[in-house]
């Protein structure tokens, strides 16, 4: 018992590791801002303080509460050394497991510290050769991360979908809104392999089929990132899939290119082309501050050079459905046997594993 308590006192005090201190003066300074008259007058920098206080809280709130947790859960412990209970020691070991799940929540949000980690995410899915067989399994992955933002309670918005002719989609971007959003998904980046008997082979044979997935931040206003007109080239075309009649007789669906760097991207989420162009710029911007870090770090001089080939041997993850089941991470050899609850969402375990591999490293 004695150890117990003394290891989890060790781990939540651990201020250092977390920069409390310094996170604690820094909302105190801002919080006083907030009283002094006139804290309105400029509505952008007061938006600006207001969410730094927001993001602040999220360390200083949750730390705070396993520090007074861990107090309690000590002072218990001094009390069962003196006066053994049967039900409150149950307790007490029910509460330190909770606490080693908080704790372990902070260490993980600590290795997202990347310059982007905190903004949301604009993720896109293309298979690879294969046809129906690729087509169908992006759409799987396409649900897989649905479900997983779900939980999360990340708002997930399509912005451009294409479908395939028989199943499947042949590519697909959405929006993942939510805190952190791109900190935890850019782990998913990179080829995925599915292997299974296809149900569109009429002599059940096994088949293997790759997807990409490509991750950005979503730029915001806070990001400056130069467009000229002159270097853009917009096409309208029909938007496809539901809609009703209202698709099939505007061309309110947008495409843009960008001509220095042939970067494409399209939206056709909604009913006005002045809306979509909008998202599309968007979009536009998130692939091009992308391609701008990777640059800046040295890593490819194009974003296109970032894109693994959808074949064998590139993949970062396979998804075995036959002849037995299994998802192994190749990164990080994390393998869960239970496919169905992965691709029902269930992917924290490859993401956690990928993050504390890889720490900051992590793009």
């Amino acid at each position: 018992m004695r150890h117990w308590k003394i290891s989890i006192a060790d781990s939540v005090n651990s201020e250092g590791t977390f920069d409390v201190d310094k996170k604690n003066a820094r909302l105190a300074t801002l919080e006083a801002s907030m009283t002094a008259p006139g804290f309105w007058d400029d509505p952008d920098k007061a938006r600006s303080i207001v969410e730094e206080v927001r993001q602040i809280k999220r360390w200083t709130e949750p730390f705070s509460d396993l520090t007074q947790r861990n107090r309690d859960a000590s002072e218990l412990a001094a009390l069962l050394d003196s006066e053994p209970d049967e039900e409150i020691e149950k307790g007490l070991v029910a509460e330190a497991e909770t606490l080693a799940k908080g704790i372990e929540r902070l260490e993980l949000q600590n290795m997202l510290q990347g310059r982007d980690d905190q903004r949301s995410a604009l993720l896109t899915i293309h298979p690879g050769a294969g046809g129906t067989e690729s087509q169908d399994w992006a759409e799987m992955l396409l649900r897989m991360y649905t479900r997983w933002a779900e939980r999360k309670g990340y708002k997930v918005e399509i912005l451009d979908l294409l479908q395939g002719e028989e199943a499947g989609i042949k590519s697909v971007t959405v929006q993942v809104t939510g805190d952190y959003a791109y900190g935890y998904l850019k782990a998913e980046k990179g080829v995925h392999r599915l292997v299974r008997i296809s149900p569109f082979d009429s002599q059940a044979r096994r088949h293997t089929s790759f997807a990409s997935v490509f991750v950005y931040p979503v730029v915001d206003d806070t990001i400056e990132v130069e467009l000229r007109d002159e270097d853009i080239e917009m096409d309208v075309y029909r938007a496809s899939g539901a809609g009703g009649q209202h698709v099939n007789k505007t061309s309110s669906a947008v495409r843009l290119r960008h001509l220095p760097t042939g970067i494409v991207v399209a939206c056709q989420q909604e009913r006005s082309q002045h809306k979509n162009k909008a998202t599309a710029m968007k979009m536009l911007k998130a692939a091009l501050y992308q391609r701008a870090l990777e640059e800046q770090e040295k890593k490819k001089a194009a974003l296109e050079a970032t894109k693994t080939d959808n074949s064998w041997g590139n993949q970062i993850r396979s998804y075995v459905f036959q002849p037995y089941t299994m998802v192994n991470d190749h990164r990080t050899e994390l393998k869960v046997g239970d496919v169905q609850s992965v691709m029902d969402g269930e992917i924290d375990e490859f993401i956690e594993a990928y993050l504390k591999r890889y720490g900051s490293k992590a793009a």
